[in-house]
């Protein structure tokens, strides 16, 4: 989601709040586009984060420090000649602009009290950190934009400072209903574009979600609603620019499975069921959880798709081989005719006239007549030997094959459970394990690591079960991966334990701690939406789940992780949705 004019008010609040008063202790610079800067403010030191990325334009208080040059840059050290211990007297935002102005206040060489301005543009490829005096003349910006490269203004030092006027755009926080009318009215486009394009600090998200809160189709034309339709949208804006003046904030991620989607300041009501949302009590706290969830997701994901190709490349060759090894297996079948073929001859040859190219006899096997094919340049004996042989060769083929497409069989099974474990790893420690499984068996090659004198390798610590509370109570764990799907049913399950999986196809191992007493058919139900959403089934509205008691589970010997027999079992059908259930973070 882009940094909105909501968001940007938001942390402006909050900073003011926080800072309006405090003292500035550091400045750096750890990239060529951001600044950090430590102020002391109401409640201790806080370290701020101004960012003019072109791709990734953010200012919160975050907790990390980030390393910096040793050498400051220019633009850092004027700032820490000019403000390095200056008091900031206030953080605003113009309208509901994508600014924000620290107004600073600091002594000169002479002692005398000066005033400065610290702008941070959170404006996509057109963001800047700009540094003026209390007139508004622009001292030094950590972007230099001369006219050649914009034909609007010039941010170099000795200009004068000006916001760049937005193009048929009002303040939300100052238009009238007869202007929010007129300006909406001149624009045949869909609803939602039409808001974005003509209010300043408006994100396509916002305006969906002010259609949504007003119950109209965004893709409606304004211009066709009726007049008390619009009344009602007006008023419905107008709620949102009150909430947002109000400081009635409520910071919150939407989530999509694990993957961070969207963020906002005034809480959104338009998502569905399929995606979750996750409250924080600060705006910073949740742009800094936003931005490194996605970090990591990006991460993940991009890591996961190496292993997905590995994985996908020997599914798609083992799958090959075990349609073939079926068709061949399937050929064999012909083998019982070559027998009865070879014992007809034996039986009835005697009588066939040389030359013959097939002769008719009685299968006594099924009492029908049936026509025996001959080779003309072979003897009757000679044609026996060539079916009997035909006949030996097709049964040690089937043999072999029956052995060979199990052992695929269980290939193809296993490397499909090793997708699905992919599809819900979260951390890079996930993803370790499930590499460490494709080394084991071959799937990739393992490189031997040179250890470097003096030096110990640093062990990644391994990742744990998914841990969820049912709504009575009850401890459900979820393996991540199929040695994760072993060690939770064969080490940490007790024998009255209750298993679940999905039927017959890859998924998570899921178990179910019982306490004295009978376990509640709540329990039973929660835990199988848990084994259908960890599985291949999780698109699907149903799925059907095994589930037994662990002391009845098996594990054949030599069997691959995650594999295991049971021969007698419970069912139930489960819908793969876990909204209502708790996830606790051991």
């Amino acid at each position: 989601m882009a940094y909105d004019g909501f968001t940007t008010a938001a942390i402006v609040r909050e900073l003011n709040d926080q800072l309006s008063g405090g003292r500035i202790n550091k400045i750096a610079q750890p990239e060529p586009d951001a600044l950090v800067i430590t102020a002391r403010g109401k409640d201790g030191q806080i370290r701020i984060l101004l960012s003019a990325n072109a791709s990734l334009p953010l200012l919160y208080v975050t907790g990390k420090n980030r390393v910096s040059p040793l050498t400051a840059p220019n633009f850092c050290m004027l700032l820490r000649k000019h403000i390095g211990t200056a008091r900031i007297l206030s953080v605003t935002q113009p309208g509901l602009e994508r600014v924000v102005e620290f107004s600073l206040e600091h002594l000169d060489d002479m002692g005398d009290v000066c005033h400065k301005r610290l702008i941070l543009e959170l404006m996509g490829k057109h963001s800047n950190i700009i540094f003026c005096d209390e007139d508004g003349m622009i001292l030094d910006s950590i972007k230099h934009i001369s006219a050649n490269i914009s034909s609007v203004r010039e941010v170099l030092p000795g200009r004068e400072y000006f916001i760049p006027q937005t193009q048929e755009k009002l303040d939300p926080l100052a238009i009238s209903e007869e202007d929010f009318t007129s300006l909406l009215s001149q624009k045949p486009l869909p609803l939602s574009k039409a808001i974005y394009t003509s209010l300043t600090g408006f994100s396509p998200v916002m305006a969906n979600e002010l259609c949504y809160r007003a119950s109209l189709d965004p893709d409606t034309d304004y211009r066709t609603l009726e007049d008390h339709v619009r009344v009602h949208l007006y008023h419905t804006f107008r709620n949102m620019i009150d909430q947002l003046a109000e400081g009635e904030f409520s910071p919150c991620i939407v989530y999509r499975e694990e993957e961070p989607v969207e963020f906002g300041v005034l809480g959104y009501r338009q998502y569905g069921r399929e995606y979750r949302m996750q409250s924080f009590p600060s705006v910073s706290s949740m742009l800094e959880t936003y931005y490194d969830s996605r970090d990591l997701h990006a991460r993940i994901r991009q890591k996961s798709a190496d292993l997905r190709r590995v994985v996908q490349t020997c599914l798609e060759r083992e799958s090959k081989k075990y349609n073939l090894q079926l068709r061949q297996l399937k050929d064999t079948e012909k083998k019982d005719k070559y027998k009865i073929y070879g014992e007809l001859i034996n039986t009835y040859g005697y009588g066939v006239e040389t030359g013959a190219k097939s002769f008719r006899a009685l299968n006594y096997y099924t009492g029908e007549e049936i026509d025996v094919p001959l080779d003309p340049q072979l003897s009757p004996s000679e044609n026996a030997k060539k079916y009997f042989d035909r006949y030996g060769k097709m049964k040690r083929t089937e043999e072999a094959l029956s052995v060979q497409t199990a052992e695929t069989a269980e290939t193809v099974e296993h490397l499909s459970s090793i997708a699905a474990s992919l599809d819900i790893a979260r951390t890079e420690s996930d993803l370790a394990q499930i590499k460490e499984e494709l080394t084991q068996f071959g799937y990739i090659r393992k490189h031997p690591v040179k250890e470097k004198k003096g030096k110990t390798g640093k062990m990644q610590q391994k990742s744990k079960p998914f841990h969820f509370v049912s709504s009575d109570g009850y401890d459900m764990y979820v393996g991540r991966n199929n040695f994760q799907n072993d060690e939770l049913t064969f080490h940490f399950a007790s024998g009255n334990d209750w298993w679940f999986h999905a039927k017959k196809m890859p998924g998570s191992h899921v178990i179910v701690k019982v306490r004295d007493g009978e376990v509640p058919d709540r329990v039973f139900e929660e835990a199988g939406n848990l084994a259908a959403y960890f599985s291949s089934g999780k698109t699907a509205p149903k799925v059907e789940i095994d589930y037994i008691q662990k002391k009845h589970v098996k594990k054949p010997a030599g069997a691959k992780p995650g594999f295991v027999v049971y021969y007698t079992n419970y069912s139930l059908i489960a819908s793969p949705d876990i909204s209502m259930l708790k996830e606790v973070d051991d």
